[in-house]
């Protein structure tokens, strides 16, 4: 299938990315896809891939652009549980640097990407990240809640905070049917909790599910948190979610 190394400008800059579509002339709904804080690289080329061979134009933005192109650290080819905390004490800084605000103005770009590409089908896009990526879709569909039928995340988190500017507390905006798949040890009981009050609040659509004996990174086959089964669920809720809120 087709795929295509990007390069989407930003108010900020120049944000390097990776497009996958199906190989027919016909246009297809967009999907916007956000990594783990591990960011951009062939686990996630795969996942655009696999979108696309259900019909999606799957775009996956590096959201870490502005410290370099991506991968924004050296990644060896499985990240083992040994060298997960260093890495993620070398990508926690960045990933605290891009501030809401970032995010919305990325989303903006991304969003008008995929507006303007001759394969994408005119009418709502779908969101959904991975760990960190959970939150960016989030507030990239409760700014647009025109655009964003389907959120997704999985594996998420800092979707329920004590900072004023918590995910959960833009939920009265979302308009998308959402499902969250969460780890076992992802969310404590009481942020869960507020997470299902806030999707109540809003009114939409929404299954939040623990996956059985699943822990943080489940979905990435390049880690040693990968789980087949939970990886297998996650496709289970994500295409028919898809299906029915980008093809109707």
């Amino acid at each position: 299938m087709p795929t295509k190394t990007l390069r989407i400008p930003t108010p900020d800059g120049v944000a390097d990315a990776f497009a996958a579509f199906p190989d027919d002339d016909r246009r297809h709904p967009a999907v916007l896809v956000y990594p783990d804080a591990f960011g951009l690289r062939p686990e996630l080329e795969d996942r655009a891939r696999e979108l696309a061979g259900h019909g999606y134009y799957a775009l996956v933005p590096n959201f870490l652009y502005r410290h370099g192109p991506a991968p924004v650290v050296e990644l060896p080819a499985h990240v083992k549980e040994a060298v997960r905390p260093a890495l993620i004490a070398e990508l926690l800084p960045l990933v605290e640097a891009h501030t809401t605000e970032r995010v919305l103005r990325d989303a903006e770009a991304y969003l008008g990407f995929l507006a303007a590409q001759p394969e994408v089908a005119d009418g709502p896009v779908g969101a959904i990240g991975y760990c960190i990526g959970a939150v960016l879709a989030m507030r990239t569909a409760t700014a647009h809640p025109d655009r964003v039928a389907a959120l997704a995340g999985f594996h998420p988190g800092f979707l329920v905070t004590d900072a004023p500017d918590s995910p959960h507390l833009s939920l009265s905006r979302l308009t998308a049917e959402v499902h969250i798949g969460l780890a076992e040890q992802d969310m404590k009981p009481a942020a869960h909790d507020e997470l299902d009050k806030a999707l109540d609040a809003a009114g939409v659509a929404y299954t939040t599910e623990v996956y059985p004996g699943a822990i943080h990174g489940f979905t990435m086959s390049d880690t040693d948190a990968f789980d087949p089964a939970a990886m297998r669920r996650h496709w289970d809720r994500l295409l028919p979610l898809l299906g029915r809120t980008l093809r109707g």
